[in-house]
Parts: structure tokens; C-alpha cells; sequence
């Protein structure tokens, strides 16, 4: 069975602690290190969710659904189609989505992110789950019109990085099977995304072992694994949800760029 770690503040201070019921048992230092529990108590009404992972790197996958890739009218991938937010685009539980000044088109996109937890360089790929740590639930807020004219020039970075455009939370849950999660996305309580991780194209396992081919990943990093079919746009008041059913709810207010 596995465990549920959270992110939080209390008193001015952050702690990680496991999540048993209504209450918090704060662990001595940071996870990746070590579960061993301080032996402190609190209680989950009392303290604030943070995003699990403070300023991680993030990377994000494209057409990683065979069902989304249609919807948008793109080919289907022969390889991963990787790109990265920047760490000021993640935001926990509750934050805001920032909706920018001059955006046109704002979409959502319901993720299973997976958080890495050790250090993996060259690690193949019937391996790669030893590495990964958890999963989170993730939205991979999209800029499209800006993505679109990146992507004509073969790149993508501003369409995906702004500020808040990485909502991640509302925990970590550890012992879950990749293959087989179901990801629900909601806008303002209706149902825009019912998918499953079982039709990834590429697997967490590959996304591992291909990504540590070219690059170290360090504990922390995350990988979001790719939206489902039924991706579509959000506006200034309304309330994004993603739901994985192992892990919980991830949920963020829209709100225009200067009210916050």
C-alpha cells in the first residue's frame, strides 16, 4: 500500500508529512532522504497545501495520447515530443491561474505527473520505475495561439511557461501503478477529460530510461505524462479540477492578470 506525502505550511515554517486521515505526521527532513517521522502531529485543517515540489523542473510531453493527438489534427508521435516549464510556472492547491493581459486562447490539460526521486542517468528501462518516487496530479496550462506560432519554428517554450501555467499538487501519492490511472478533468464542476494512463503512448517506465539517455534527472524533477482527449479553454472566474482517484484533487481558481 502506498503512502501519501503533502507539502505544507504551518507557523511561518514548511514541512513535508504523510497524510493519515485528518492529520499530518511531519517527517524529520525531506522525503527523497528518508520517511523517518519527527514526531510531530498536525492537524490538515490547520496547515496550508503547497505544491509538493517547490521550484522543480518540469518537463512536459505532447501528443502523448494517441485520442488527443486526433483531436488536434496531429500525427501521432514516432518519438516522445518533450518540452520544459520553467519552475516559476508551478503553483499548488488552490493557487490562482493567472489568465495573462494579451491571452487568446487558455486551455487546461489533465495530467499524471510522475516525481522523480533519485538521481538517473542511463537507466534502462525495466528499471526506470525504481527511480520514480510518486505521482501527482498536474495541469499543463497552455497558451495556444502562442504555442501554435512556436511550433511552426519547431519550438515551444513561452506557450507553456508562463507564470502559474503548472498547477501540481495536491500531493504524493508513492505505490501507484502508472499503467492504470484514471485522469478526470472538471471546469466548473462538469466533466471535460475522463481518460487513462493505459493509453499512453509512451510509458512512464520509457519516459524515464529515454530522458535519462540525454540528461541527468534529479530527485524532484517531474514528468508530466501528457493530456487526454477533451482538452478546451478556461476563462477569467471559472474553477479548474483535476481529479487521479489514488492521489486526490487538484484544484485552482482563474483569475486576471493583475488581481493578484
Amino acid at each position: 500500500m502506498g503512502t501519501l506525502i503533502a507539502r505544507y505550511a504551518l507557523d511561518g515554517s514548511t514541512h513535508f508529512g504523510i497524510l493519515d486521515g485528518a492529520v499530518l505526521k511531519r517527517l524529520a527532513g525531506q522525503p527523497f532522504d528518508s520517511l523517518s517521522e519527527s514526531g510531530h502531529r498536525d492537524p490538515l485543517n490547520a496547515v496550508k497545501l503547497l505544491a509538493p515540489i517547490d521550484r522543480p523542473r518540469i518537463f512536459g510531453l505532447g501528443y502523448n495520447y494517441k485520442a488527443h493527438s486526433l483531436e488536434v489534427g496531429k500525427t501521432v508521435p514516432e518519438v516522445p515530443v518533450l518540452f520544459m516549464k520553467p519552475s516559476t510556472s508551478a503553483i499548488g492547491p488552490d493557487d490562482a491561474i493567472v489568465y495573462p493581459r494579451h491571452g487568446e486562447i487558455i486551455h487546461y490539460e489533465g495530467e499524471l505527473t510522475a516525481v522523480i526521486g533519485r538521481r538517473a542517468r542511463h537507466v534502462r528501462e525495466e528499471d526506470a520505475l525504481d527511480y520514480v518516487f510518486g505521482y501527482t496530479c498536474g495541469n499543463d496550462v497552455s497558451d495556444r495561439v502562442l504555442q501554435r506560432r512556436e511550433s511552426a519554428f519547431g519550438c515551444l517554450l513561452a506557450g507553456k511557461g508562463y507564470d502559474t501555467f503548472a498547477p501540481i499538487g495536491p500531493i504524493i501519492a508513492t505505490g501507484l501503478d502508472p499503467a492504470n490511472q484514471r485522469i478526470i478533468t472538471r471546469v466548473n464542476g462538469v466533466v471535460r477529460q475522463d481518460g487513462n494512463s493505459r493509453d499512453l503512448l509512451f510509458s512512464v517506465p520509457y519516459l524515464v530510461a529515454y530522458l535519462s539517455k540525454y540528461m541527468t534527472l534529479l530527485p524532484g524533477d517531474l514528468i508530466m505524462t501528457g493530456t487526454p482527449a477533451g482538452v478546451g479553454p478556461i476563462s477569467v472566474g471559472d474553477t479548474v479540477e483535476v481529479e487521479i482517484p489514488g492521489i486526490g484533487v487538484l484544484r485552482n481558481p482563474v483569475v486576471a492578470e493583475g488581481d493578484v
